[in-house]
């Protein structure tokens, strides 16, 4: 009976044990599959988001530059102001005008002038003919007059002046040129954009007049052209403008949106955002090469004649503020990035939040020795400690958000008055500590 009944329970168990071997097999045959695939299209759409933000961070720039350049006459003035005293401006206005000028004067003209009054004075002909071969001296003479003059006005206050008032009475007009339609001072002309520079030329006729030069009286009203920026390609520039232009305040939020769905997304989500940020840095750094390469592209493609050293600082000029926002951006993602590392568990993040808080938590208890009370502020803190780093962060963001045009300074000193509100708050962290008799009763027990 014995035999029989060990033998019945070991067949018992061995049915038991198999049974329960299958089920290990099959969890282990079915669970890990399904949770990892469930992870993997989680990670997948949390690449494929930030991705999106990333490309969509890259657009939400240009579009608020475009967007302020078109809408905001006070950023226009302060972008292309400055243009009045570069030299290069400078000089191919002076070249133009020069060029103007001078092409109103008729050099052959003033030559028989000079001889029919040598001939009525009685001059000898022999004289006569000599001043008959003067055109080229003259000529000469005529354009370093005119060149100086102009050289004079452009370089003076007034020219300041005149470039600033111009530009931002051109403002619209501006608007008008990128987006296809004309003026009567910015306009759009055989794909290119030109200020009409008629009233330097009228300057520089008194001005020649007054230096005793009479001959400039005659010069009649000359509309001429300084080429603000050209290229064959401005009819889709425009298309882009517009499109930019009315996108500009939603594609930021939109990206914001996109980055923040990515991250929550994520099954790491300190790692997605850590992500993330270094994905909007490395689409500014493409930003930045891109407005490099395309500056060489542009400088190529400029019409016969024109001047490339004034191209190229009106480029310069018109991207400035454009350069200023991806920098500016740069430095958020990689303060991101930096700061969603050190909040993780590696050894040298660990380290970093340690020697940190060491180093504050001594220099609370100098102060403390010293007769400072924290009492119930310390005591606020340590209960509220992570609502008050949540409410810093916040506001600088808002600070960021709200800030109209956000340059590197802004945003590094934004980082280093969060880093000191971090740094404040852990220096209040006290906890309550009990009373000096509790203490006393519970050394007593």
């Amino acid at each position: 009976m014995t035999d029989s009944g060990d033998e019945e329970l070991s067949a018992r168990e061995r049915s038991e044990l198999d049974e329960l071997r299958s089920r290990v097999n099959a969890l282990e045959s079915a669970g890990p599959p399904r949770a990892a695939r469930h992870h993997a299209f989680r990670s997948l759409g949390s690449v494929l988001l930030i991705l999106l933000a990333a490309l969509l961070s890259l657009l939400s720039v240009v579009a608020v530059w475009a967007n302020s350049i078109v809408q905001d006459t006070d950023r226009y003035v302060d972008t292309v102001g400055p243009l009045a005293s570069d030299p290069d401006v400078q000089e191919g206005v002076t070249n133009r005008v020069t060029a103007a000028v001078l092409a109103q004067i008729d050099v052959d003209a003033l030559v028989k002038e000079l001889t029919d009054a040598a001939a009525q004075q009685g001059v000898p002909p022999r004289v006569t003919d000599l001043l008959g071969d003067l055109d080229g001296p003259i000529e000469s003479g005529l354009k370093q007059l005119v060149s100086s003059t102009v050289e004079r006005v452009v370089t003076s206050s007034a020219f300041e002046t005149f470039w600033v008032n111009a530009n931002r009475r051109a403002h619209s007009a501006l608007d008008k040129a990128l987006t296809g339609q004309s003026d009567s001072t910015v306009r759009l002309e055989d794909n290119q954009v030109v200020i009409d520079l008629g009233p330097i030329v009228a300057n520089v006729k008194d001005r020649l007049v007054d230096t005793g030069f009479s001959a400039a009286a005659k010069i009649p009203a000359v509309h001429t052209d300084f080429v603000v920026f050209a290229s064959e390609d401005v009819g889709e520039i425009k298309t882009y403008v517009r499109v930019l232009e009315i996108l500009g305040g939603w594609l930021p939020v939109i990206a914001l949106l996109i980055a923040a769905a990515g991250v929550y997304v994520a099954f790491n989500r300190r790692h997605a955002l850590i992500g993330a940020a270094l994905a909007v840095f490395v689409a500014m750094l493409v930003l930045g090469i891109g407005l490099t390469v395309a500056r060489d592209v542009y400088l190529d493609r400029l019409p016969p004649g024109a001047s490339q050293a004034a191209a190229g600082s009106v480029y310069d000029a018109l991207v400035k503020f454009l350069r200023a926002g991806v920098r500016a951006l740069a430095a958020v993602a990689l303060f991101t990035a930096v700061g969603a590392f050190l909040t993780g568990p590696s050894r040298v993040a660990v380290l970093t939040r340690t020697g940190c808080r060491r180093s504050i938590g001594g220099l609370r208890e100098v102060a403390t020795s010293a007769g400072l009370r924290l009492g119930a502020v310390g005591r606020f803190v340590h209960r509220f400690k992570r609502w008050i780093g949540a409410a810093i962060l916040v506001i600088a963001a808002v600070v960021l958000f709200t800030w109209s045009y956000p340059t590197t300074a802004v945003v590094v000193w934004t980082a280093v008055i969060t880093l000191v509100g971090f740094a404040i708050r852990e220096f209040l962290d006290a906890p309550s500590a009990p009373p000096a008799g509790s203490r006393t009763e519970a050394a007593a027990h």
